[in-house]
């Protein structure tokens, strides 16, 4: 996945880095994971010294660990965090928290690039992802920004805004009993997002329960509120949105945003079509920050 349409305006800011390092050494950091027993230590220690290694190249030589084992200790000791074949409740979809090393990874990664040096600052936090059909992808590409944006050390904030066809929920594994149509009903705030597991600087607001009335809850000024509320406490907002063929919902989310990336399936997608979204969320006096092209 993707291509992307470089915007021709917005000011340039400087990824931030996580912050702080671990200052544990890959041994020990092998051996807390459970990687590597403690009484091998001595022996990967005595080949290093030996053959003048570094300890991941000396254990993996002896056979102790995995170079998946090395990276994986590597990730910890530069807060790069990622799932290592670990069991957890989150989708496979999530590449990037599970093969963050993968080409898939890498033009997510150039595209969260293209969003920082182009989009993001800090009065402009939020983007909407909207496309013309269902499975275009819009879930998956959302989700797997929100964990890149986590892994460079941003606070973020992804927001179920599908409240037609809702999926986050299930690809982060939570309960969704409160979510978006919550609070947009009243009587709930941000409080209601859910850290994710494994991503201290990620949580996810899940769509909720389905309501009857999607585009009305999401026309109400709670939403405005919500996302306002969500620049205050986040650095990076990322909003799924129901299919814009569905109705008006993607339209009113991303004029909230003030920002939106569009989607376009290959094979799939048809040229007028995207025109006809580009047009439509223009006149919403939105900004399409881009264009990706999802070949999955």
């Amino acid at each position: 996945m993707s291509q992307f349409t470089e915007p021709t305006l917005g000011p340039v800011i400087q990824e931030s880095r996580p912050t702080g390092i671990d200052d544990r050494t890959i041994g020990r950091i092998l051996v807390d994971m459970g990687r590597l027993r403690p009484t091998d230590a001595p022996r990967v220690f005595k080949l290093a010294r030996e053959k003048g290694l570094r300890f991941g190249e000396a254990a993996r030589k002896l056979r102790l660990v995995s170079e998946a084992d090395v990276q994986y200790a590597l990730s910890v000791q530069f807060n790069f965090p990622y799932l290592n074949g670990a069991r957890s409740s989150l989708s496979p979809e999530l590449g990037a928290a599970y093969d963050p090393f993968d080409a898939q990874a890498e033009a997510l990664r150039s595209l969260r690039t293209q969003l920082v040096l182009h989009w993001l600052t800090p009065k402009r936090r939020t983007v909407a992802i909207v496309s013309p059909h269902a499975r275009d992808g819009r879930s998956y590409l959302a989700a797997n920004l929100a964990v890149m944006f986590a892994q460079l050390g941003e606070k973020t904030l992804l927001v179920d805004a599908d409240l037609r066809a809702p999926r986050q929920h299930r690809i982060f594994g939570l309960a969704n009993r409160r979510g978006l149509a919550h609070v947009l009903n009243g009587g709930f705030g941000i409080e209601c997002a859910e850290p994710v597991q494994y991503f201290d600087n990620l949580s996810v607001l899940a769509a909720g329960t389905a309501p009857p009335n999607p585009l009305e809850l999401l026309s109400r000024q709670e939403l405005p509120a919500l996302l306002a509320e969500a620049a205050r406490s986040y650095r990076v907002v990322i909003l799924d949105t129901a299919a814009a063929e569905r109705g008006a919902d993607s339209m009113m989310v991303a004029a909230r945003a003030g920002g939106a990336l569009l989607l376009a399936r290959e094979n799939h997608t048809r040229g007028p079509e995207l025109q006809r979204l580009h047009a439509a969320v223009s006149s919403c006096s939105t900004r399409v920050v881009g264009t990706v092209l999802n070949r999955v």
